[in-house]
């Protein structure tokens, strides 16, 4: 159609325009940053930002006002990420570059490993899967493990992160906030729950069952269908294997069946999780950032402040660079007036000169930021 066709001629030239006075507006950025670092002043301006958002505001018609406040809003975004780029390095960056420098081509096959729990726990598995021949050290929390990391124990920790039929395990992520650490790796173990006895023992004899509360989650249907048994939730499926196998005949594990082994039980049944489909993501954490070839995914830790569009204005900034987001989490802060802690994982080479300079971008503009590592899945 001939007014189709004119309509879009006319936007194409106003389009031309808009790239023309951004390129000049993005040109003038580098002089507001000259001045700025040359006279010790912030990037961000919020009352400079309010003032020119009210402007526009007054010169746009009412019906596009709100229109015009996104576009200049995601402007001003992309105009303090350039004067972040331009700004010096910040302590993160260097920290990234070097880490970069120093890139292992290859994951050790040996390590001194963390893991919560006793002999057969999942974690054990997911240690023996990432390292050949892992000396592996047991403490009973998970914030035990984070400590001997942190504390030069040990060299690695292996940790659940996130169950595909249950979701996260809120307790690992809430210990993130009170450590200091890197994810060097993380690997998916396939987790096939079945319920276990002492010999001799039936179902119909089970008066109690023992598991971890994720497995308990994972094993729902199961146990709804068996009201009458007792629930009785332990720190670890393979501890709950130990303690049936120490206590009375009436009792029962939702555990591993190499814990069957183990501890000298049964197998009762081995139908008891609602999927056969049931994986759990483990991370492999470290104290110092470890980088190895291949690495692809990076974890972040961060808050925002608390007006609207602060998670927007992140989120857009992967966008820019198109960078996928692949998980979001958020926990409240205990103690805090609903403030939330926002955990990230996104898919993106750390090597990239782009990506490096957004890591220090969020570092030197959030009041809190944590690189939590970049690292390959198994």
């Amino acid at each position: 159609m001939e007014e189709l066709k004119k309509a879009r001629e006319k936007i194409d030239r106003i389009d031309e325009q808009i790239a023309d006075l951004f390129a000049e507006r993005m040109d003038e950025v580098e002089e507001v940053i000259a001045v700025k670092k040359k006279n010790g002043i912030p990037v961000y301006s919020p009352s400079r930002e309010r003032e020119v958002l009210n402007k526009v505001s007054d010169r746009v018609p009412e019906k596009y006002e709100a229109y015009s406040r996104v576009l200049f809003s995601t402007m001003f975004e992309l105009s303090r990420s350039y004067q972040s780029i331009l700004s010096a390095s910040s302590p993160l960056e260097d920290t990234l570059r070097e880490a970069v420098k120093n890139t292992k081509a290859h994951f050790p096959e040996r390590a001194t490993v963390a893991c919560q729990g006793v002999d057969g726990a999942y974690s054990s598995l997911a240690a023996e899967k990432l390292f050949k021949l892992p000396n592996l050290m047991y403490f009973r929390q998970w914030d035990g493990v984070f400590s001997a990391v942190e504390k030069g124990l040990c060299k690695y920790g292996v940790l659940p992160i996130e169950n595909s039929s249950f979701g996260s395990v809120n307790g690992v992520y809430d210990l993130m906030l009170h450590h200091n650490f890197y994810i060097v790796r993380t690997v998916k173990l396939h987790v096939s729950h079945v319920l276990l006895a002492k010999e001799g023992v039936k179902l119909e004899d089970v008066k109690e069952i023992y598991s971890h509360e994720q497995a308990l989650g994972q094993c729902s249907e199961f146990l709804k269908a068996h009201p009458d048994i007792k629930i009785n939730v332990c720190e670890n499926t393979a501890v709950a294997a130990k303690r049936v196998a120490e206590s009375g005949a009436e009792a029962a594990a939702i555990s591993s069946a190499n814990c069957a082994d183990i501890y000298g039980l049964k197998v009762l049944s081995r139908k008891v999780q609602n999927s056969e489909n049931n994986y759990t993501r483990f991370i492999c954490i470290s104290k110092e950032p470890e980088i190895y070839a291949g690495a692809n995914k990076i974890s972040l830790m961060l808050t925002l402040p608390h007006r609207p569009g602060a998670l927007y204005s992140v989120m857009s900034k992967f966008n820019a660079l198109d960078i996928n987001l692949s998980k979001l989490e958020s926990r409240p802060i205990v103690g805090s007036d609903f403030e939330f802690m926002f955990y990230f994982d996104i898919e993106a080479e750390i090597d990239k000169e782009s990506v490096i300079k957004l890591m220090s971008e969020l570092s030197a503009s959030l009041e809190r930021f944590v690189f939590l590592g970049a690292y390959s899945e198994l």
